[in-house]
């Protein structure tokens, strides 16, 4: 009976533990059709050990938060043409979602309403205007498109040139239908991760040009996405269309181009985003820090001018849901004390470890070692150490200092002149002239 009752408590923590394990993600959908269009999506996604809670966009019992605490990991918003959330969800609570950390997934369509705009517009982007559509007569899919060439084709080489957001680009041509994002380009935080071809531009189809496009060219973004400061991701697209299960198994035939692909090259772009904007790539922590004076081993309560120290710190990337040694050939450490009194590449020792061996410099005071390692794909990983460095005691300094030799030289060669002068005057004496010898003799 006991063994029974032990076996079923281990049971129950086994399962309290795959609860905690699995990422509660909320999914708001314009109607609930759209679980069964983009059910590849949601089924790659819960293979992943994602716990996906599924609601309308505009239900009245939306919760993001419950007493301080967020009851969800992550937000996927598949509602393009939602005008207001409902329940207690707003833009102001997703804001403020992305700023405790949050991860969100935004896809929009032509037909986008205020909700997703106002939400893109806080997030540093600009969907362009309501029935605009990302059109390019020259790289339109001839199967799928519908005479107003806004299902197109685009190339894998114009995804970004990082491999742990979007993959490789040895995969098949894309298919996307929807409209598209304007982003500052300025701003370091955002990522345009596809853009256009040169021959396309955001415009109302079935409208006649008469003003500029806002999205020209290779300017269009399609997705875009942001990291924030606090390593939060957010990612915008603006086609929904691009994560369902049509675009995802299609045949791709470009026009003018004899070349069919059986499927699309969706599913593995959709694959790599998803799995960086929810924190599974691209995630890398300082396991361990340690520094201290070259021959020591433990660092000391302050160190002094001109020691030569060791600097060793431990940098663990997440790969496949475990934690393991990074490895990189261009992370830096910098001695500052209000600028950098020393910066140097930190030399990698194996096992995700890497150090940094150089000389204090010749300026007591409070120092860090800083560690600000920022790279596309990767979240920001920044590590500071504060230790103080105090001038040398009167005992440490040097009987002899070289750049004093000649100080020295013209003391004693002062002590000699004197000592010689000395010697002269007291033991030299002048002879008598001859006037006063001789009236000395007479």
């Amino acid at each position: 009976m006991k063994f029974i009752v032990i076996l079923a408590f281990v049971s129950l923590l086994m399962c309290s533990a795959n609860a905690e394990e699995k990422k509660e993600t909320l999914v708001l959908l314009d109607n609930l059709a759209t679980r069964e269009t983009h059910s590849i999506f949601f089924k790659n996604l819960q293979d992943r050990d994602f716990k996906l809670t599924f609601k309308l966009a505009d239900d009245a019992g939306l919760v993001l938060s419950k007493y301080g605490e967020y009851l969800y990991q992550n937000l996927i918003v598949f509602a393009p043409s939602v005008e207001e959330f409902g329940g207690s969800i707003s833009v102001e609570s997703i804001t403020e979602f992305i700023d405790n950390g949050g991860n969100v997934l935004v896809a929009g369509s032509s037909t986008s309403g205020d909700a997703i705009r106002e939400l893109a517009s806080e997030c540093g982007f600009e969907i362009d205007e309501e029935n605009a559509a990302v059109i390019d007569h020259l790289n339109f899919d001839a199967l799928l498109d519908k005479g107003d060439h806004t299902t197109i084709v685009a190339s894998p080489k114009n995804l970004i040139d990082s491999e742990i957001i979007v993959g490789g680009k040895n995969i098949k041509p894309l298919l996307y239908r929807g409209t598209g994002i304007i982003a500052d380009r300025e701003n370091p935080l955002i990522l345009p991760l596809l853009t256009a071809d040169s021959t396309a531009y955001s415009y109302v189809p079935d409208s006649p040009i008469k003003e500029y496009p806002h999205a020209v060219g290779k300017g269009t973004i399609l997705i875009a996405a942001l990291q924030a400061r606090n390593n939060a991701r957010i990612v915008f697209s603006g086609s929904l269309y691009f994560f369902s299960d049509e675009a995802i198994m299609s045949i791709v035939k470009k026009v003018n181009d004899n070349t069919v692909h059986d499927q699309s090259g969706n599913i593995n772009v959709i694959n790599s985003i998803s799995r960086w904007v929810f924190g599974e790539n691209g995630q890398i922590r300082v396991a361990s820090v340690k520094h201290h004076k070259e021959g020591e081993k433990e660092p000391p309560a302050s160190y002094t001018i001109l020691e030569p120290v060791v600097y060793t710190i431990e940098i663990e990337q997440l790969i496949d849901g475990k934690w393991k040694p990074f490895v990189a050939n261009d992370v830096q450490l910098e001695f500052v004390r209000i600028d950098p009194f020393v910066r140097v590449t930190l030399k990698s020792i194996g096992g995700g470890k890497y150090q940094a061996k150089f000389k204090i410099p010749d300026v007591y005071g409070v120092y860090q070692f800083k560690v600000d390692y920022d790279r596309v794909g990767l979240n920001h990983l920044y590590s500071t150490t504060q230790v103080s460095v105090r001038p040398l005691t009167h005992t440490q300094y040097e009987r002899f200092i070289p750049s004093a030799y000649p100080y020295y030289a013209s003391a004693f060669s002062m002590m000699f002149g004197v000592f010689v002068f000395s010697f002269v005057f007291l033991y030299f004496k002048d002879k008598p002239e001859k006037a006063e010898v001789e009236k000395k003799t007479n």
